[in-house]
Formats: C-alpha cells, sequence, structure tokens
C-alpha cells in the first residue's frame, strides 16, 4: 500500500530513519518591496512610478525566501509537460471548428498555476492520509450527503435556499471572505507532529513510483485532476471573454474575436462536459462534489459581478468590500482552494475515517483559498499598470472599463469621497477612467491592496508549513512569494 498512516508509520521507522522536521517560521508574510515615492508633473505619472515600486520584486533576492521556482519546481516540470500532452488528446473533437476553438487557449504559454497546484499539493500531501488509496477511493461512505454543503465559510460554498433558509444579507454578522481562511491546529494536539511518510520502495514493475527524492508519486487520479482543473479554468476563461467583449488574451486575439461568441461559449461548454466525464472517472464522490461545485461558484461570481456594475454601493462599507472579497472567491480562489483539496482527497486524505487525513484536507484547503485570494488581489491592482502583452488582461483600466471597482478604488474611496459619483455610473462618461486612475494613484488604495495579498500570502503559507517537510512543500511555500512580487 502506497499511502500508510503517517502515526503508524512513524512507529514503525527507527528513530534514525525518519525525516527532520523542519522548524516552523515565526513569520508568515513573504517578504515584499514598500512603496516609494516619486515625483512627477502628473499625478498619473506618480502613480504608475509608485504602483511599480509595489508590485517588482528585488532585483537581488538575498534569501531562500527569494529564490526562483525553477529548483523546487524540477521535479514537476515534467509532469506539466505530459498534462499538455494529455490535456490535447482529451479535447480531441470530430468537428474541426470545436476541435480548434476548444485547443485555441491551450496553445499559448500560460503559468499553468491551477494545474502545478494541483500536482506540488499531491506531492506534498501523498502518504499522509491514515489508511491510505483504498478507503479514499470509498468517498463519502459513513457521511450524510449534505454534510458539506454548510452556510457561509463552507467549503464548498453551495448555498441552497431550498435546505438553509435566505442566505443572510446584513455583512456584518461575519466577514467571511474579507479575512484569511483558517483552520484550528492539528487533532493530534501540537503543531507540527505529523510525521513524514515512511521512504518508499521503488517495486522493479513500477519506475514511477516516487520522484528522485524517495518521496510519495503523484498518482495518476491526481494527474487527471490536474488536467480537469485547467479545463475548467479555460472554459472560464472562454466564457468571460465573451462576457466581458475581450479583444485580447494574453496579448493574442481572444477566441470570440478570433471565431465568434457562439463558437467561445460553446467550446467552452464542450470543455466543461470533458472534464465532468474525466472527473467522473476519478472514482471519488466527495472530489466530483467539490470540482462540481467550483462549476456553479464561477458562475455565482460572475452574476455578483454583474450584479455589483448594475447596483453599485453608494458608498464604501463593510459589507460591500465583503462582496467584492467574496465575488474574488468564487471566480477565481474556489478552484485552486478545491482543486488542491481533491488533490489530498485523492492520495488518501479524508473520507471521515482519520482525524489526521481532514486535517490535511483543511490545511490543502485553506492553502489554495488563501493563495487564490491574495493571486487575485495582485492581478487587481496590476490593472492599473500600463499595458503588458504578457499580461492575461489588457491592463490600463481594464476592469474599469468594465464598470468594475475593485480593492484599489475601493479603499481609495473610503478618503476620496470624489470617487463615488464615477463608481455609481460605472466609470461611463468621457474621462471617468482617467479620473478614478489618479484618484486611486495619489491614495493608499494600491498599497493597501498589495498589504492585503500579502496577508492572505502569509495565511497560506503558515498553513502549508504546517506539513513535513518536503521539496514540494518548499515549492509551494515560495509560491505564495511568487505570486505577490508577480509583475506579469
Amino acid at each position: 500500500m502506497l499511502s500508510r498512516c503517517a502515526r503508524s508509520a512513524s512507529r514503525s521507522l527507527p528513530q534514525t530513519a525518519r525525516k527532520p522536521r523542519r522548524a516552523l517560521s515565526t513569520t508568515a508574510s513573504p517578504s515584499s518591496p514598500t512603496f516609494t515615492s516619486a515625483r512627477r508633473q502628473s499625478a498619473w505619472a506618480a502613480a504608475t512610478e509608485s504602483a511599480h515600486s509595489v508590485l517588482t520584486p528585488p532585483s537581488a533576492p538575498s534569501s531562500s525566501t527569494t529564490t526562483s521556482l525553477d529548483d523546487p519546481l524540477s521535479a514537476i516540470n515534467a509532469e506539466i509537460g505530459d498534462l499538455k500532452s494529455s490535456l490535447w488528446r482529451m479535447l480531441g473533437s470530430s468537428n474541426s471548428s470545436l476541435d480548434t476553438v476548444a485547443k485555441y487557449y491551450f496553445q499559448a504559454e500560460g503559468k499553468h498555476l491551477r494545474p502545478l497546484l494541483v500536482l506540488l499539493m499531491a506531492q506534498a500531501t501523498n502518504g499522509l492520509g491514515g489508511r491510505g488509496w483504498e478507503e479514499a477511493q470509498m468517498g463519502s461512505r459513513g457521511r450524510s450527503m449534505d454534510d458539506s454543503l454548510t452556510a457561509e465559510g463552507g467549503v464548498l460554498n453551495d448555498w441552497n435556499p431550498e435546505v438553509y433558509g435566505p442566505e443572510p444579507t446584513d455583512g456584518l454578522s461575519s466577514m467571511v471572505f474579507a479575512d484569511p481562511f483558517r483552520i484550528p491546529e492539528s487533532p493530534i494536539g501540537t503543531l507540527g507532529k505529523l510525521s513524514p511518510p515512511p521512504p518508499v520502495i521503488p517495486s522493479p514493475f513500477d519506475s514511477n513510483l516516487s520522484n528522485s527524492a524517495g518521496e510519495p508519486p503523484i498518482l495518476p487520479t491526481q494527474r487527471r485532476l490536474a488536467s480537469v482543473t485547467e479545463m475548467i479554468h479555460v472554459a472560464s476563461l472562454l466564457h468571460d471573454d465573451v462576457i466581458d467583449a475581450s479583444d485580447l488574451r494574453r496579448g493574442a486575439p481572444s477566441a470570440p474575436s478570433a471565431f465568434g461568441n457562439k463558437l467561445s461559449i460553446l467550446s467552452g461548454d464542450f470543455l466543461l462536459g470533458r472534464a465532468s466525464v474525466a472527473l467522473a472517472r476519478l472514482g471519488s464522490s466527495e472530489v466530483v462534489e467539490l470540482l462540481a461545485t467550483v462549476i456553479a461558484n464561477l458562475i455565482e461570481g460572475e452574476v455578483m459581478q454583474l450584479r455589483a456594475t448594475s447596483e453599485p454601493e453608494r458608498a464604501p462599507t463593510q459589507k460591500g468590500f465583503e462582496d467584492y472579497m467574496r465575488k474574488t472567491y468564487l471566480k477565481t480562489a474556489s478552484l485552486m482552494a478545491k482543486s488542491a483539496r481533491a488533490a489530498a482527497i485523492l492520495g488518501g486524505c479524508g473520507g471521515g475515517v482519520d482525524k489526521e487525513g481532514e486535517w490535511v484536507k483543511d490545511v490543502a484547503y485553506g492553502y489554495g483559498r488563501n493563495l487564490g485570494i491574495a493571486f487575485q488581489l495582485i492581478d487587481d491592482a496590476l490593472d492599473f499598470l500600463p499595458p503588458d502583452p504578457t499580461l492575461g488582461k489588457p491592463s490600463l483600466g481594464a476592469d474599469l472599463r468594465l464598470g468594475l471597482a475593485t480593492a484599489p478604488a475601493l479603499f481609495a474611496w473610503e478618503k476620496h469621497p470624489d470617487l463615488g459619483p464615477l463608481i455609481l455610473r460605472k466609470f461611463s462618461e468621457p474621462g471617468d477612467v482617467e479620473i478614478a486612475r489618479e484618484i486611486v494613484g495619489k491614495s493608499d488604495g494600491l498599497e493597501r491592496t498589495v498589504d492585503l495579498a500579502r496577508k492572505f500570502a502569509g495565511e497560506a503559507r503558515g498553513l502549508v508549513e504546517k506539513l513535513p517537510q518536503s521539496g514540494a512543500r518548499d515549492a509551494l511555500v515560495q509560491l505564495t512569494v511568487k505570486v505577490v512580487e508577480r509583475v506579469k
């Protein structure tokens, strides 16, 4: 059995054979540069200079916390290459038009952040699953059908008024999404007591049993989950580009501009259909439940965004910011959080039979959720920088042109009431976008957005550092740094 109980493994190994655990850092937030002042003739020039100083990483990293991801990810690079070829085969269609459009965005060289997260989390948590893979395949045995469909703050975030009644709308009883996701300490009592998985002894009949460091393997189901995650993400891009009438995607013509809205929407639906088939074949009802609600979350987030533009807040309020953060979770972080959790489940964690495995699932979910929100906050800050063809959107106020008030504008609004009328009319009059950018530029909106992203990234780092030390865990730590420091 490849996945064994971490505690049993620790007891069965001699003391000298156990891997040492790295001490936890006392600081959770990744280091990042601060704002610098800039003297320019216009407020917008100064704002651009300040934004660059916030969002550009240091030119000469001096510690391991700012090391490039290339080294920690060397063991995963081959997996990403295999994933690309696997996706290409999964997306084939006898309809040539559908085949072309469905594969269109997969041809671009992107970051593949979501499948990368799945593969690294799989490698970091495999072997920590208590009774192992066999129990994981049983999925939801022993639990009720609705125990994961919890109220606000739940993992699925799939509120059903037919079951729970109307959802609370006061926005004050609990700020669920405006604060990072946290979990209780390990059920075994003391932080950091999870034992590393036992050393893997390769079988002569399975050359892919473990990586070069002797860590547990990434299982075929986890590789397929990485593909499913990317398919769902790309399907959402196809639909978003239609809704937003985007002409470009990463500097190239978007699918709607190249092939039209109808084919783009149908191709997105086709991707979701293929993803659903692949998901069903993983054999875990719990994983199906997680990823199915991701699709619902994406739609709910898009509807929340549409409502925010059609019925904008009339003043900066706690509820308005919580709604923005919840939309951020639904549209971006939900997929990262739930796919990370699903990776741990497929590695044998959970199933309701082992408290440690359940806790590892929560670590994976919390890491993905906090990282995803940090990622989107930085994305919203980057929207105020000059255009860059390597960005996933055209920038220079692209969100403002869609009528969206994101974190930098919401923060700026608190100290600059003159931004309110522009938000209420969705930046629709000539010069509104430029005026809004200048107001944000002379405020602390960008600085506060980046600080909030650091807070969420730091919480993600603190969670993943509770896992036993491994190369994959170190790479996940580095990812929390790169997400905040990225400039493209």
